[in-house]
C-alpha cells in the first residue's frame, strides 16, 4: 500500500461508486457479486437443513456443529490457497476455479450415504467456499477508487444476504413439498447451479490492468514469507485476530439460529423462514450501509462500533423469555444489521494493508485463518448446548466480538489509502 492520498472532491451522486469502476470494473463487480451470493447460498443450505440431517443420521448437536466447523476449517485452506493463486495466476482465473469447486461438492453432499461421507464432502466444499471471497473481494477492491472502496466492496459483501435469502426461500418451498429425509438432499443438489456463473466470468471478467502489471513484475509474489516478516508480520497477526473474532461471532449465529428457533422457540419451517427474513433484511441493509460507515468514520471505528453492538444484541436475542416471540422477531433485524455491517470493511481494509504482489496472500491468509479458528465456536456451542441449551451457549458468540475489539489496537487506520 502507499501513503494516504489527497483525493479529489467526491462525487456525491447516488451510486457514484459504481460509475467510477468503468466498464471492466463493472463486469468484475457483477462476477464477484454473483460468486459471493451463490457462495452464501451453498453455505446456508447446511444450517437450514441441519435439523433434518441430524434426525436422518441420528447425530448429536456436537456432531452437527462439527459439520459447520469442518466447512470453515477447510475454507481456510481454500482461502489461503486461493490468495496465493490470486497473486500468482491472477484474480479472475482463481475466481472461476473457486466457483467450480464449491458448486460440485455442494451437490455431492446431497448424495452422501453416511454422516462420515457428508463430513468429507462438506469439507471439500469448504475449500471452494473459502477461495471465492479471497479472489472476488480483491478483484473489485483493485478496480475501486480510494474514496469509494469501502462502500464498493461492501456491496459485494451484501451478496451474502441475497444468497442467504434465496436459500431460505428454496428451503421453505422444498421442506413443505418434500419429506425431510429427502428434502435436505434436494437442498444440496440445488447448489450445483452456481457452476453456470463460470461462463460469465470466463467471457467477461479480467483483472485490473494497473495492479495486474505491478503484480506480474514483482520479484516476490504470493509467499508466506512476505506477509509474516517485519512490519507486515505484525499486521498479519492482528488482522488474523480481528477476522477470528468477527467470524467466530458470526458463524455461531449462522450455524445455530435456525436450530434455536425450531428447537427452543418451537417454530415451524414456515415460522423459522419468516423470522429469518427479518434477520436477512437487516443483514442486507447492514452490508450496504456498513460500507458507507467505513468510508465516513474510518475502518477501525466501524469495526469497533459494530462489534460492541453485535455482542449486546446476541445476549438480548437469546435472553428473550418464553412467550415473547414477537420481540425475537423484531430483534432479528438489528441483529442481522450489526453482525453483517461489521463485515463490510473487511474487503477494503485487508486490501489496503498489503502491496499488490502480496495482497491475495495477505488477504486470503488473514481472513481465512479467522474462518478456521472462528469455526471452533459453532462446535463449542454445540457441546455447551447439551447442558446450557442452544440459547445459553450462544453467549460464546458475544465473547468472540470482544476478541475483535482487542485486535484493533494493533492495526493502523487505512482510510483514504491508494492501492499500489
Amino acid at each position: 500500500m502507499s501513503a494516504t492520498s489527497t483525493s479529489p472532491v467526491a462525487d456525491t451522486r447516488p451510486f457514484a461508486w459504481f460509475r467510477t469502476l468503468g466498464p471492466k470494473g463493472k463486469r468484475a463487480f457483477v462476477g464477484s457479486f454473483g460468486g459471493y451470493g451463490l457462495d452464501s447460498y451453498d453455505f446456508q443450505v447446511l444450517p437450514l437443513g441441519i435439523v433434518a440431517i441430524s434426525a436422518y443420521f441420528g447425530i448429536s448437536s456436537g456432531q452437527a456443529g462439527l459439520l459447520s466447523t469442518v466447512t470453515l476449517v477447510m475454507s481456510a485452506v481454500g482461502g489461503i490457497g486461493a490468495g496465493i493463486l490470486a497473486d500468482r495466476i491472477g484474480r479472475a482465473r482463481t475466481l472461476m476455479i473457486s466457483v467450480l469447486v464449491y458448486a460440485v461438492f455442494t451437490a455431492l453432499c446431497g448424495f452422501a450415504p453416511t454422516y462420515e461421507a457428508l463430513l468429507v464432502f462438506r469439507g471439500l466444499q469448504g475449500i471452494g467456499f473459502g477461495a471465492e471471497w479471497a479472489a472476488g473481494a480483491i478483484l473489485v477492491a483493485e478496480y475501486s477508487s480510494a474514496q469509494y472502496r469501502g462502500r464498493t466492496v461492501a456491496f459485494i459483501q451484501s451478496a451474502w444476504a441475497v444468497g442467504w435469502a434465496l436459500a431460505v426461500v428454496v428451503y421453505t418451498v422444498v421442506f413443505n413439498l418434500v419429506d425431510p429425509d429427502l428434502a435436505w438432499r434436494v437442498l444440496f443438489w440445488t447448489g450445483a447451479l452456481p457452476a453456470l456463473l463460470i461462463l460469465y466470468v470466463r467471457r467477461n471478467v479480467t483483472d485490473a490492468p494497473a495492479t495486474e502489471q505491478r503484480r506480474t513484475k514483482a520479484a516476490e509474489r504470493g509467499t508466506f514469507r512476505g506477509i509474516l516478516r517485519g512490519r507486515l508480520g505484525r499486521t498479519t497477526f492482528f488482522a488474523a485476530l480481528l477476522a477470528t473474532g468477527v467470524q467466530g461471532g458470526y458463524y455461531t449465529l449462522a450455524t445455530w439460529i435456525p436450530a434455536y428457533l425450531k428447537a427452543e422457540r418451537g417454530l415451524t419451517v414456515v415460522g423459522t423462514g419468516g423470522y429469518l427474513a427479518f434477520q436477512i433484511a437487516g443483514a442486507f441493509i447492514g452490508y450496504v450501509t456498513g460500507g458507507y460507515f467505513t468510508d465516513w468514520l474510518g475502518r477501525k471505528k466501524t469495526f469497533a462500533l459494530f462489534a460492541a453492538l453485535s455482542a449486546v444484541l446476541i445476549l438480548a436475542y437469546t435472553g428473550v423469555p418464553d412467550g415473547a416471540d414477537t420481540l425475537v422477531l423484531f430483534l432479528g433485524f438489528p441483529l442481522g444489521f450489526c453482525t453483517s455491517a461489521i463485515f463490510s470493511g473487511f474487503g477494503a481494509f485487508l486490501a489496503e494493508l498489503y502491496p499488490a504482489a502480496l495482497r491475495g496472500t495477505g488477504q486470503g491468509f488473514t481472513y481465512n485463518f479467522g474462518r478456521a479458528v472462528g469455526s471452533l465456536f459453532p462446535t463449542l456451542v454445540g457441546f455447551l448446548a447439551l447442558t446450557m441449551g442452544i440459547g445459553g451457549a450462544m453467549v460464546v458468540g458475544a465473547l468472540a466480538y470482544g476478541i475483535a475489539v482487542v485486535a484493533l489496537f494493533g492495526l493502523p487506520e487505512t482510510l483514504g489509502t491508494e492501492l499500489d
